[in-house]
């Protein structure tokens, strides 16, 4: 679901994403209807929308019927809704709907993702990935890495010591691909742990445009010093990730109708967070993309906002990337940065 308006035209109503929208939608519509919706989800979305409906409060009655008259909107005239597929399922709906209720909803969910072997991991807590894979051989857990989605990968690699993860981005970029049975087998390991089994495939793994897609998602501190430390052992691979990278100063070359659909995925707290902390070419592209007077009240915004901390923007800079990348994989935009290939 998305914005029509990144913000609102009186200034007053509150802003909402579009996954704040389909949280307040799922949350609108009973745990039944909610986990028949979730269970045709993957990792990723369950953990973006779980996420939110934690967060969610002091939300009005009307904001809710604005949400539900966007949704019947949207899917007028569709013979379908089309969903996708994440997880952090049990804490996050928990604080949202307490532990009885999600524990039902849970329960559902988990019972039709049907996921097994290595997939099992996609919907666990990257600590709890960390410490399983903790004392497996490095080529393992470099296989393991390159197997998740890079922003789980990130969060995982961010769990282990400076000079294990160096090794480990060296090991991924090394990577070009894996036999059918050797992935199998690392499968079967997997599915004793959690009982099951993935489709064995023969797979294009790992590689530097892997391992500069797992650095994009790092804490920008960590990226900074695992990067410094590839060049010190590879300066020519270390720049050649770097080029792979897509960073905030970026977006400036993503074309006009993408920069409209990420606004509208975009609160306005965290746009305003992040343009503060940015170059004008960057803070010149956003506002030419919004309305007048939305254009406006954000650049007033910005002038009297007061000194924040550069951890904050950094942080409303990766979340705004994360979304942009999740919209790229969707195909929605088109980003078009350093290292992006064109055809």
């Amino acid at each position: 679901m998305s914005d029509d308006e990144n913000k609102p035209a009186d200034g007053e109503r509150k802003s909402f994403s579009g996954t704040d929208k389909a949280a307040i939608l799922l949350l609108s519509m009973g745990e039944e209807n909610a986990a028949e919706v979730l269970k045709h989800m993957g990792p990723k979305e369950v953990q973006r929308i779980g996420l939110s409906m934690a967060s969610l409060n002091n939300v009005e009655k009307d904001d809710v019927e604005d949400v539900l008259d966007i949704f019947l909107q949207q899917v007028e005239g569709q013979t379908g809704i089309g969903i996708g597929t994440e997880e952090y399922i049990r804490r996050t709906l928990k604080s949202a709907l307490g532990d009885d209720k999600a524990d039902a909803l849970i329960d559902r969910i988990l019972l039709g993702a049907n996921t097994k072997g290595l997939d099992t991991l996609k919907w666990m807590d990257p600590r709890a990935v960390a410490d399983i894979i903790r004392y497996e051989h490095p080529q393992i857990q470099s296989i393991v890495l390159s197997y998740l989605d890079p922003d789980q990968s990130a969060e995982i690699l961010g769990q282990f010591a400076d000079n294990v993860r160096v090794d480990l981005a060296l090991r991924i970029s090394a990577l070009e691909s894996i036999q059918p049975a050797a992935l199998q087998e690392l499968n079967t390991i997997m599915e004793k742990q959690f009982s099951g089994s993935t489709t064995s495939k023969a797979a294009q793994i790992g590689g530097v445009r892997k391992i500069a897609d797992i650095m994009n998602f790092l804490d920008t501190s960590v990226e900074s010093q695992l990067m410094e430390n590839i060049k010190e052992v590879d300066e020519d691979l270390g720049q050649q990730i770097q080029d792979l990278m897509f960073v905030f100063d970026n977006l400036s070359d993503v074309d006009d109708r993408g920069i409209q659909a990420l606004l509208r995925e975009i609160s306005t707290d965290t746009l305003l967070m992040a343009l503060k902390g940015a170059d004008e070419g960057i803070k010149d592209k956003i506002l030419a993309n919004m309305s007048k007077r939305a254009a406006e009240l954000l650049r007033d915004d910005l002038d009297a906002m007061g000194p924040v901390k550069v951890s904050e923007v950094e942080t409303a800079q990766k979340e705004i990337l994360t979304v942009a990348r999740r919209m790229a994989d969707a195909g929605e935009i088109v980003l078009g940065g350093v290292g992006e290939e064109m055809i």
